[in-house]
């Protein structure tokens, strides 16, 4: 099991991906197709859970691309079930302090990082995947390196123990929810706000103190070539609804006017 966008990662390439919130297999496996370097499927706030998100996962397989999940909650059974179906990484929401981000590790890192439970799910195609035919220390290794996990940074908490949260052992990267952040931060949507600012470098040196990738959500083109040039790497920009409706007015545009 390799998981190619972090290949990508540690060549220290810029990667772009999406969320995709339909919970639609078709609509996946055409963002698998895409040049996106991943997409995150969106559990949190997309009306879909497990079953569609397998689907999902199987499309960005085939495709030779990266499907991360974010999960709905920090709960041991959200982050379990996402792993064993076949998810490269997890962004896990509602973060708000370093013991929280600990019990997370525990729950998504086999032994000896964590206290993953065991199993062959899909993920390990039952059983007959490569990594699965290792042996079990083999198989946790492979799953420890190439499964990540990614605390969002979206709470006053997540933000005031960032550097402490950044270097925890099992943590793989940080995400940054700016929306939800801004408002946490009592300034909603004042992303030029310097408390707002100030909070971006914060979490930008935690990570590049930690060694560690950071991830940011843009919400369009023109945000993420300004978050780039910010010093950004890793964006994640829009969403499949988004993406969708844009080029139906484009096309009415372009024909009609």
């Amino acid at each position: 099991m390799k998981n190619l966008w972090k290949e990508k990662i540690l060549r220290g390439e810029k990667t772009m991906g999406l969320f995709l919130n339909a919970g639609d297999a078709s609509t996946a496996e055409l963002a698998a197709m895409s040049n996106m370097d991943y997409a995150i499927i969106d559990t949190e706030h997309g009306p879909f859970d497990v079953e569609s998100a397998a689907d999902m996962i199987r499309s960005f397989e085939l495709h030779d691309n990266t499907a991360l999940v974010r999960v709905k909650d920090s709960h041991r059974n959200s982050i379990l079930k996402m792993l064993d179906i076949g998810a490269k990484g997890l962004i896990i929401p509602q973060v708000h302090s370093v013991e929280q981000v600990k019990e997370i590790v525990s729950f998504g890192k086999y032994y000896p990082i964590g206290d993953r439970g065991f199993a062959f799910g899909r993920g390990a195609g039952y059983g007959n995947a490569a990594h699965a035919k290792l042996g079990m220390t083999g198989y946790m290794e492979v799953c420890n390196n190439e499964c990540l996990l990614i605390p969002q940074c979206e709470t006053v908490g997540s933000l005031e123990h960032i550097e402490e949260i950044a270097k925890t052992d099992g943590v793989d990267g940080i995400f940054i929810g700016p929306f939800d952040l801004s408002i946490a931060l009592g300034i909603p949507g004042q992303f030029e706000n310097p408390t707002f600012q100030k909070a971006l470098t914060r979490v930008q040196a935690a990570c590049n103190n930690a060694r560690k990738f950071c991830m940011i959500f843009c919400s369009d083109s023109a945000a993420a070539k300004a978050r780039l040039a910010e010093g950004f790497t890793h964006i994640t920009v829009s969403c499949d609804y988004a993406y969708y409706l844009n080029a139906l007015n484009n096309a009415v545009t372009d024909v009609l006017h």
